[in-house]
């Protein structure tokens, strides 16, 4: 598979055209870059959802609705997320492309002018961002932080991700800090807006059937930006001398048992899809030894999975688990690891953990969002992706790869949400 992509760079801008005829839409998504920090974690986190709230042009939610369905249905999307210690802000419009439809109507600049109102041109009040506006959107990301402590599942992620990673930027969470939210202000905000738009690395992916010298006329006459610095988070190497365990108590039913590993691997490195694949056969898929050995045969979690955190050198292993059974299951667990590190890997195994992420691959780059994200991963990392070099890289990984890329794991912390009063287990 071949992507047709097209880089260009303007002043203060990295332009990425894929084109395609392979979706009958255009879409066009801004990629704001930073380092995470406490400092604004929680004031970048509200600026997508203030910016698309309300605009110079359309300043209610109802009238940017309204301007969208009256472009064919174009949709409109903000995002707040982190890789490795990088807090990205995503814009996206989404519009039909012109040439499919009998109305020439110009859609495709008319959706740049949809990104250039939302990112550029907000709407204001004595120079600042409405109070009216900021106060609603703090409450709706109030409701979100607050959500992710309602969800244990996720409340554990975090807190493994917390005391692991504590004193590491990478231990913020996306969304910001709840207990930071009431002191921002219109004032405040506004100067993180200033921040963003002058410092943040940019990125701009098009995505469709689209002519590249168009685009970089229609983006030099929307876009103005100015010249900024590129952004790289320094990848500290944490020694761990010896690994911990938290445990911490609530009214619950339903235990978590969640283990963290420093891989000391992370994307673009020679080893990084070996250990991709290692995670794959350990917890990634539901025929993994971890889904398989702890959920299926033993029956010892509601569900047990890794995570691979491709940016900052983790493997996170999840489960769910009687409170009563914590240290069972975490033995079993643990024997999952250890017998891939002792060769313990079928052939099967192997061939289906690799038939799956090619699967996942093909399925992710058949949508344009998709798309960007397997291409913006590559940026983030500073290292250009080649998705046929991908899928052959894949087919290479062996046995003995995956057995070597297990061996560097190194257990940092094991976190345990348990009940206050915990049964004996039989």
């Amino acid at each position: 598979m071949h992507l047709d992509e097209h880089k260009m760079k303007q002043q203060g801008l990295n332009i990425r055209i894929i084109k395609t005829k392979k979706f009958k839409t255009n879409q066009f998504v801004f990629k704001f870059k930073s380092l995470l920090s406490k400092e604004n974690v929680s004031a970048r986190a509200l600026l997508p959802y203030v910016l698309q709230s309300s605009t110079a042009k359309w300043p209610t939610t109802a009238l940017f609705r309204s301007h969208l369905d009256d472009l064919y249905g174009a949709s409109a999307a903000v995002d707040v997320n982190k890789k490795g210690e990088y807090h990205i802000l995503t814009f996206a419009v989404d519009v039909p492309n012109e040439k499919y439809l009998q109305d020439k109507t110009p859609l495709t600049e008319k959706a740049m002018d949809v990104l250039n109102e939302m990112i550029f041109n907000p709407f204001l009040e004595q120079g600042v961002f409405s109070e009216k506006v900021v106060e609603a959107e703090k409450r709706t990301l109030m409701q979100k932080l607050k959500a992710v402590k309602d969800d244990k599942m996720r409340y554990a992620s975090q807190r493994l991700v917390e005391e692991m990673c504590s004193g590491e930027a990478y231990s913020l969470h996306p969304n910001g800090i709840e207990s930071e939210l009431a002191a921002i202000t219109p004032h405040s905000l506004y100067q993180t807006y200033q921040e963003m738009i002058e410092r943040d690395e940019v990125d701009l992916y098009i995505v469709g059937d689209v002519e590249a010298d168009q685009m970089e006329t229609l983006c030099d006459e929307k876009f103005s930006l100015n010249e900024r610095e590129n952004i790289y988070a320094e990848l500290q190497a944490i020694k761990v001398d010896q690994s911990r365990k938290v445990v911490e108590k609530q009214q619950i039913k339903q235990g978590k048992l969640n283990i963290g590993y420093r891989s000391q691997t992370v994307y673009g490195d020679q080893d990084y899809l070996p250990m991709a694949v290692m995670n794959g056969i350990l917890g990634g898929f539901p025929h993994s030894k971890l889904f398989i050995n702890v959920r299926e045969k033993e029956s010892l979690a509601y569900y047990a999975a890794s995570r691979l955190e491709s940016h900052k050198g983790l493997i996170v292993i999840m489960s769910g688990v009687d409170p009563g059974k914590v240290d069972q299951a975490e033995e079993i667990i643990e024997r999952q690891l250890e017998a891939i590190k002792n060769g313990d890997v079928s052939d099967q195994e192997l061939s289906q953990t690799k038939a799956v992420m090619t699967n996942q691959m093909l399925e992710t780059l058949d949508s344009p969002r998709g798309i960007v994200e397997v291409l913006y991963q590559g940026e983030t990392a500073g290292i250009p992706v080649h998705i046929n070099e991908w899928f052959k890289e894949i087919e290479a990984v062996t046995k003995d790869h995956v057995i070597k890329a297990a061996h560097k794991l190194i257990k940092d912390t094991t976190y345990v949400l348990t009940a206050k009063e915990v049964a004996e287990s039989a």
